[in-house]
């Protein structure tokens, strides 16, 4: 089943289309190198400066936090990026990872799935419940991280958005989820599905071009623009990479 959009996914596989770039958040990384500050507002900081840099999407995935917590954090999220768009762009996108609940409450840009969380047409049919989430200005979406060829047909199939799909390289953050995938397995997958295809795990300035090349629609990260303290740099040599 899936959800009535009036607004299409910010961007869809196109030559002629800028990559999709989204930065994946990690709160717990950053207290390592200033530890006298509140982690939460470090975050935010953190999410402004990527949206005043016009970062496309960005996923809150703040694992353990409360409830209250993730409503919290989601509504001063889009009232930072929100004030950083302008009439030449849209406000940066914000997807809450997993927590459904929060997502439709504050109005959120999206959410964003596990391999094991809730299925993708199952979240579409709670949506078709929500006016709110129904009449966002952006159209809510639906994301599902991947992490095998069958996983993202069937998320494809359950009407899920878009999909995340890796570690396509090395990383610590994503080691739990096995070996690399490698670019020959993205290319694999984003020729198997309709829906755009980002990349994610291990993405650098000098990779992120060959996943784009096989066929990925953009790239998803935390390092890469977490630790940047220039992400416009980031993204602009990102953009500047792939035409």
């Amino acid at each position: 089943m899936s959800l009535p959009n009036n607004s299409p996914i910010d961007s869809k596989p196109h030559p002629e289309k800028k990559p999709l770039l989204c930065y994946v958040t990690d709160r717990r990384s950053l207290q390592a190198t200033a530890a006298s500050k509140d982690s939460l507002e470090l975050l935010l900081e953190k999410i402004e400066l990527g949206a005043a840099a016009g970062i496309n999407w960005i996923q809150l995935r703040e694992k353990d936090l409360t409830g209250k917590q993730i409503d919290s954090l989601t509504r001063e999220a889009l009232r930072r990026v929100s004030r950083q768009a302008s009439h030449t762009r849209p406000p940066t996108r914000i997807l809450v990872n997993d927590r459904l609940d929060a997502a439709i409450a504050e109005q959120a840009g999206g959410v964003h799935l596990g391999e094991n969380s809730l299925p993708a047409d199952q979240a579409k049919h709670l949506l078709l419940a929500s006016p709110a989430a129904q009449s966002s200005s952006q159209g809510f979406l639906v994301g599902v991280s991947c992490h095998s060829l069958e996983a993202a047909k069937s998320a494809a199939f359950a009407g899920a958005d878009y999909i995340f799909f890796g570690p396509i390289f090395a990383t610590p953050s994503k080691a739990v989820f096995g070996a690399p995938q490698g670019l020959e397995r993205l290319a694999e997958v984003c020729t198997s599905v309709t829906i755009p295809v980002l990349a994610i795990g291990g993405i650098t300035l000098e990779n992120a071009p060959a996943c784009l090349s096989a066929g990925a629609s953009g790239i998803a990260a935390i390092r890469l623009f977490q630790d940047s303290a220039d992400p416009a740099t980031i993204i602009r040599a990102l953009r500047h990479r792939s035409l």
